[in-house]
């Protein structure tokens, strides 16, 4: 008994017993009510509702057990740094096998928290998905944010998409409030992008396929953090042009990154830009080997590990970067000793 409680005194996160399996997923600690400022406006939303209510913000994130660490820290650094946390609304894209779990996890561990649960059809997309250089960006809810505008109510006219490995540490109401003009989507994006790196030579090889690109700033935004109209998206019918793209990748094979080059394809140079420190992304690394990276120049809103690096991984294993100290403190998981009685 002594050397196992020993062993957890000194490396209490590496004993852990809370493991992410399809039998049990982790405990959470319950995270503190956060309450509006006097300058808010009190206001209540239900998925009943059909009128459009501009004091609420509508935040979209999937939900899944690899990730659901990632998320719940995510949901818990957006309430703490919100002026108006009550009036931040989430929408959870989850498959409906782990969905009753998942909502008690949620309501359990955000007792104050307005939330509605989307059950999102792997069967949407499995037939368009193609292998990428990486199995994560290949799961079915890796590509749910293509369905924001079918499966949120029309009432959501407007939503920000967050993917599950980030954290907020500003108020979400400066995001919010972009004005996206005549675009559908709004981006931190980088207009010295050098396209040749996201598609291959059969895509560069056909007129019909490069031509999309014609007369287009090459700008490269990152789809884990997105400013949606959902309006405009619907009216556009976005979601179709999407998967045409995914089901010429499935037979032509013009591509190798996940969901991300369909999004360049239909939108790239066609974003409303966002400050670059509303996703300083990338902190995960490269797609392959993970390793450390620094922040890039300038003001810092929300932290991104993008890449294959996830924060709360290599907090595990004892072997962070520097940067992922910063994930730290927003990590509510519930930790627990492993204790023998002999």
């Amino acid at each position: 008994m002594c050397l196992r409680l020993c062993l957890f005194l000194l490396f209490p996160i590496a004993i852990s017993s809370v493991t992410t399996t399809d039998t049990d997923l982790p405990a959470f600690r319950e995270a503190p009510a956060f309450r509006n400022g006097r300058e808010c406006f009190k206001t209540v939303w239900s998925p009943e509702d059909r009128t459009h209510n501009p004091s609420i913000i509508h935040i979209a994130m999937t939900l899944d057990a690899i990730y659901l660490r990632g998320s719940v820290a995510g949901v818990f650094s957006v309430l703490q740094h919100a002026s108006c946390p009550e009036n931040v609304v989430f929408h959870f894209i989850a498959t409906q096998r782990r969905s009753a779990d998942l909502r008690r996890i949620i309501s359990s561990t955000f007792p104050y928290l307005t939330f509605q649960i989307y059950h999102f059809d792997p069967n949407l997309v499995r037939s368009k998905i193609s292998s990428s250089i990486r199995r994560a960006l290949d799961q079915p809810l890796n590509y749910a944010r293509i369905y924001l505008a079918d499966l949120l109510s029309a009432s959501v006219r407007r939503v920000i998409y967050f993917d599950s490995d980030l954290v907020v540490v500003d108020d979400v109401a400066k995001l919010w409030g972009i004005e996206l003009g005549r675009h559908v989507v709004g981006a931190p994006e980088y207009c010295h992008a050098n396209f040749t790196h996201y598609f291959t030579s059969r895509f560069w090889s056909s007129q019909g396929y490069k031509s999309a690109l014609k007369g287009r700033k090459p700008c490269y935004f990152n789809t884990g953090v997105m400013v949606i109209d959902l309006g405009r998206w619907r009216e556009g019918r976005f979601t179709v042009k999407l998967e045409t793209w995914m089901r010429i990748q499935k037979r032509h094979r013009i591509y190798e990154l996940g969901s991300l080059p369909p999004f360049l394809l239909v939108f790239a140079g066609d974003v409303e830009p966002v400050e670059h420190r509303w996703n300083q992304h990338g902190l995960g690394g490269d797609n392959m080997e993970g390793l450390c990276r620094n922040l890039h120049p300038g003001p810092v809103s929300l932290l991104h590990w993008s890449g294959k690096g996830k924060p709360w991984l290599r907090l595990d294993s004892r072997r962070p970067c520097p940067l992922d100290s910063l994930w730290a403190p927003y990590d509510l998981l519930r930790y627990s000793p492993l204790i023998s009685d002999s």
